[in-house]
């Protein structure tokens, strides 16, 4: 009996210690960048263009900025504004997606370069990914980005500060405009709001990130987790989304309690669109104009 209680003694001293980090096997992603998400989807749309980046005189580049150095782990940034010293203008803070796993600031660099054409000082941001470290340490990177900007030399209204996220970073996007104060905008492209919701469908991807699945780790699932934290001084939000249902969970239920509430919101669904198509022309302009559009609406430029 002694040795029995001996065995199970040490089964769960070892599960206490190796559990966790064995709990999710590694997802087998992809590289995750503009071409790649071209060339998966010119199968099904022929018509479709990657976007291209933006080469203009008008506004200033300022690329590969470190705005977080973790013990000489550095986190960039690509900085784009409008080539006119002597005004100030709104800020935003653009996260790509990736399933938590991949992608990069490269992936935004377009969308920053246009909207910094339409005036504004777009930041497109590189994070800490789950092969380098779980949650929450993207969302320390990007309220640190937050900061970085607030406090930047670069040339911005503080009190106009937006947060644009696609996919994955679009939950992140979401998550950081409803708890930090600075943000006063958010653009949510086809990116979940909820990890509990009925209706999300979220697997490896998001347990390998959350350092667990749904029903061993639930608080943490609950607390990445936008939908939990809205409130009655919420910024105004967009969700500009595909055809795809399941990148939509949680999106109806925020928007009841923002109209309960009276804040403004707007809700664009692209008809017959593939997850990804903000990297694909004809997507990219709508996703373009939506966001201006909105943008000046809440900011007022």
């Amino acid at each position: 009996m002694k040795y029995v209680r001996y065995i199970h003694s040490v089964f769960f001293f070892l599960l206490i210690c190796f559990g966790l980090s064995a709990q999710v096997e590694r997802p087998n992603a992809k590289p995750y960048t503009i071409q790649a998400t071209y060339k998966k989807l010119v199968k099904k749309y022929p018509d479709i263009l990657p976007v291209e980046e933006l080469q203009s005189q008008e506004i200033v580049y300022d690329e590969n900025v470190v705005y977080r150095d973790l013990n000489g782990f550095e986190l960039k940034a690509d900085v784009y504004y409008p080539n006119n010293p002597d005004k100030k203008y709104p800020a935003i803070l653009l996260v790509h997606g990736g399933g938590w796993i991949s992608g990069s600031k490269e992936n935004q660099r377009v969308m920053a370069q246009h909207l910094a054409l339409r005036g504004y000082v777009a930041m497109a941001v590189n994070y800490r990914l789950s092969d380098v470290a779980k949650y929450p340490a993207a969302v320390e990177d990007l309220n640190a980005a937050v900061d970085f900007l607030y406090t930047s030399k670069y040339p911005i209204i503080k009190t106009k500060m937006a947060i644009l996220g696609a996919s994955a970073g679009a939950q992140l996007a979401t998550l950081i405009g409803i708890k930090n104060p600075k943000i006063k905008a958010v653009i949510n492209v086809d990116g979940i709001v909820s990890f509990v919701h009925p209706d999300a469908e979220e697997g490896q991807y998001a347990g390998y990130w959350l350092n667990g699945m749904k029903d061993e780790n639930f608080e943490t699932w609950k607390e990445a987790s936008a939908l939990e934290f809205i409130h009655p001084k919420s910024p105004p939000i967009l969700f500009i989304n595909s055809a795809q249902p399941r990148f939509h969970a949680g999106r109806d239920d925020l928007i009841k309690k923002y109209n309960e509430w009276g804040i403004y919101s707007e809700v664009y669904t692209l008809p017959d669109s593939p997850h990804s198509f903000w990297l694909v022309k004809p997507w990219f302009e709508p996703t373009l104009n939506y966001t201006v559009e909105f943008l000046y609406k809440v900011l007022k430029p």
